[in-house]
């Protein structure tokens, strides 16, 4: 590993959203779904039902999506943003039971000049 990939697992960020959101009423489940809708839209994808991800090149564009989120919360409900850095993220450890799993596909983005 060299240095500038060392680098990189500081400077890569992941944007987590938690969230627990009442779907009591049709509305609440129409709120529900529009959120998570939105998320997808903004690249966010799935790690389970109430917690999405998404992979960032930087700090700067995390908190560009951070933002984002927060300009569509649902009004009622619980929501947690969390950012950490690759580094943190490859040291998780995922099991489906007992078994371990292997962690969520990073998805590329291509710089051209």
């Amino acid at each position: 590993m060299n240095n500038l990939s060392k680098l990189n697992q500081y400077k890569v960020m992941w944007v987590m959203v938690f969230f627990d959101l009442p779907t009591n009423t049709k509305k609440e489940r129409k709120q529900a779904g529009s959120f998570r809708k939105r998320l997808i839209k903004d690249g966010f994808s799935m790690f389970q039902f109430s917690i999405y991800l998404r992979h960032c090149p930087s700090r700067e564009n995390a908190n560009v999506h951070i933002k984002r989120v927060k300009s569509f919360l649902p009004p009622d409900g619980h929501v947690g943003i969390l950012q950490i850095t690759d580094k943190q993220f490859g040291m998780m450890e995922l099991f489906y039971s007992k078994k371990i799993e292997k962690k969520p596909e990073i998805h590329q983005q291509l710089s051209l000049f």
